[in-house]
């Protein structure tokens, strides 16, 4: 079982990470106030001592802690350490995102402090949280005014009221947007990215107002793994607690192509090679990424998880060299070397003759190379890219000669929607790119050699396979401003498209005999399918004569659902029987 400490914006996310499991897990909350649904998750709410903390620990089998308390709840972290670590339990610690500490804010280490900066007559608007302000109580003796801003709970005011505080000092979070409270220096914690803090920096500069932080308390405490994001946590989880996800994720060929070339990097510059590096995601959370060194090169072998993936177990390749400073390059310039493709066609991020190195993990590459501070030259390359790319998407795109090197989120979920989508969308950006006045889409391979016969003049680009997501394509069309679309589709996904279902996954749907009983009488058709368990098995049940008068029944209510989709477009929707019969009968000019 796995035990999650939050009540806070990591706390929330990390819910919503172990949520995708579907596996039972605690959750706990000092106040119970957190407005969260669980599904999964079992709350449990009040303040646990170190004794508490290691009975329940006992008694419910703990087999992973995750601690995404407040970062400057001090004493709770020292209390999750200490039980983890008499009980063995490994402990994966939720950080914050932080950005760099701002010269021109005052830093201190504690309230103590405050005293020696601070002189009469000023104004303080302190933004610590009700805990703070026995602490800083003291200052109104010395003749300096403070305002408490606070959460508006009834809580928090009994708590601010306890500790001496008048109601005229009170101010809440839901009001005064804009810090407009007449004060002069403000002081905040270093609460990271989903504390606010920069947006609150911006708000007290607009006011002209002093900014003091309080830095946030160092990590102490051994963790398992210190993770800053939803990514970097399912991961560590998968790791020290392998059954809790039925699938593991992995990384994609782009975050193993920025993994090896910050491995290089650091090999280049300053002789270091770690087991594993950091690499900084696009959503801006870090993770460690195993990699290995060689003679000239770094590499990294990706890990696909549990993901269907034909370029699961690869090695990419990254060299690493110093450039020539010029104004005319960029200062970390991206190459693609052997086994890495080259588009040939338009319609990428990138003209005809570049590698086929996404956008995405080229911000990554240069994001994570910027702070080395040199102009760097980086060739990456996959010895296995040019015999993999054969069984891939990639001749059919126009991109020759290797894979490509792709990733939008840095991290692959099973079976990732994502990354599907986005493999539609980038076929479906080539289709427009190929000038065809017409793009026809299919669930896959089978549906696509009956339908190409009717459209021998348009270019292999304009045929699209969308799987199961037949919604998310159509609206890409749209976005696209692709105007003429036709769907091709099999009976067994037509009957769930029919009932509404964009989606046909069969874990979102699946065929409601009742729907298609009426199907059939709307046809005028008498059968007794009872008994079927495949759409496709109606083809053989329904006579001959009525199959026509079907099929118009079972487009029209798919066109119901799908024209919507296709506002300022043409759309021909054409049901495709286990033969190859098309209805209703093709006739294209």
């Amino acid at each position: 079982m796995l035990l999650v400490f939050g009540g806070t914006t990591e706390g929330r996310k990390a819910a919503e990470v172990l949520e995708e499991a579907g596996s039972p897990y605690y959750y706990s909350t000092k106040t119970g106030e957190q407005d969260l649904t669980l599904h999964h998750g079992q709350r449990i709410d009040g303040a646990l001592d170190r004794e508490a903390m290691r009975a329940f620990c006992r008694e419910h089998l703990i087999r992973l802690v995750v601690d995404a308390a407040h970062p400057f709840a001090s004493q709770l972290h020292a209390t999750i350490a200490e039980v983890t670590a008499e009980l063995h339990i490994p402990l994966v610690r939720y950080e914050r995102i932080y950005p760099p500490r701002d010269p021109d804010i005052t830093w201190i280490d504690d309230y103590a402090e405050l005293a020696s900066i601070l002189h009469p007559p000023v104004t303080l608007l302190a933004t610590t949280g009700v805990q703070s302000i026995g602490r800083l109580k003291p200052l109104e003796d010395k003749g300096i005014s403070i305002i408490y801003r606070i959460l508006p709970r009834e809580s928090s005011v009994a708590l601010a009221e306890q500790q001496g505080a008048t109601a005229d000092q009170l101010c809440f979070y839901e009001d005064n947007g804009t810090l407009d409270v007449g004060a002069d220096v403000i002081l905040l914690k270093e609460s990271g990215l989903t504390g606010g803090f920069v947006e609150k920096v911006q708000a007290a500069r607009r006011q002209g107002m002093r900014i003091m932080a309080l830095k946030r308390p160092p990590l102490t405490a051994k963790a398992a793994f210190v993770v800053n994001g939803q990514h970097g946590l399912r991961r560590a989880v998968e790791q020290l607690l392998p059954a809790f996800f039925p699938l593991h994720s992995g990384l994609t060929t782009g975050t193993c192509a920025t993994a090896a070339a910050v491995a290089a990097a650091l090999s280049l510059l300053s002789d270091e090679q770690p087991a594993a590096v950091p690499v900084i995601l696009p959503d801006g959370e870090t993770i460690d990424v195993p990699v290995a060194y060689h003679d000239g090169y770094a590499s990294c072998y990706k890990a696909a998880g549990d993901d269907p993936d034909v370029t699961d177990g690869i090695e990419i390749r990254a060299s690493v060299s110093l450039q020539p400073a010029s104004n005319e390059r960029e200062p970390i310039e991206i190459l693609g070397g052997e086994g890495v493709g080259i588009i040939t066609l338009p319609g990428f991020d990138y003209p005809p003759g570049s590698p086929a190195i996404n956008k995405v993990p080229r911000m990554m590459i240069s994001r994570n190379l910027e702070p080395f501070g040199a102009a760097l030259q980086v060739t990456i390359s996959v010895p296995q890219g040019a015999e993999m790319a054969r069984r891939t998407f990639n001749p059919r795109l126009g991109i020759e000669g290797g894979i490509s090197i792709i990733g939008v989120s840095g991290v692959v979920k099973p079976f990732s929607e994502e990354a599907f989508i986005d493999s539609i969308r980038k076929c479906m950006t080539i289709a427009k790119a190929s000038g065809t006045d017409r793009v026809v889409i299919n669930s896959g391979g089978k549906s696509e050699r009956f339908i190409s016969d009717c459209y021998p003049q348009l270019p292999r680009q304009a045929f699209v396979q969308y799987g199961n997501y037949i919604g998310e394509t159509l609206r890409i069309a749209h976005e696209l401003g692709i105007r003429r679309v036709t769907l091709g589709v099999m009976l067994g996904k037509a009957v769930k498209l029919a009932a509404g279902h964009l989606d046909t996954h069969s874990r979102r749907a699946v065929m409601d005999l009742d729907f298609v009983g009426k199907l059939l009488n709307e046809a005028g058709v008498s059968i007794d399918i009872s008994r079927i368990t495949l759409a496709r098995e109606l083809w053989e049940m329904i006579p001959a004569h009525q199959l026509e008068r079907f099929a118009s029944v079972v487009i029209s209510h798919c066109g119901q659902y799908c024209r919507p989709l296709l506002p300022d477009g043409e759309l021909t929707i054409l049901l495709i029987d286990d033969n190859g019969t098309i209805y209703p009968t093709p006739s294209f000019s």
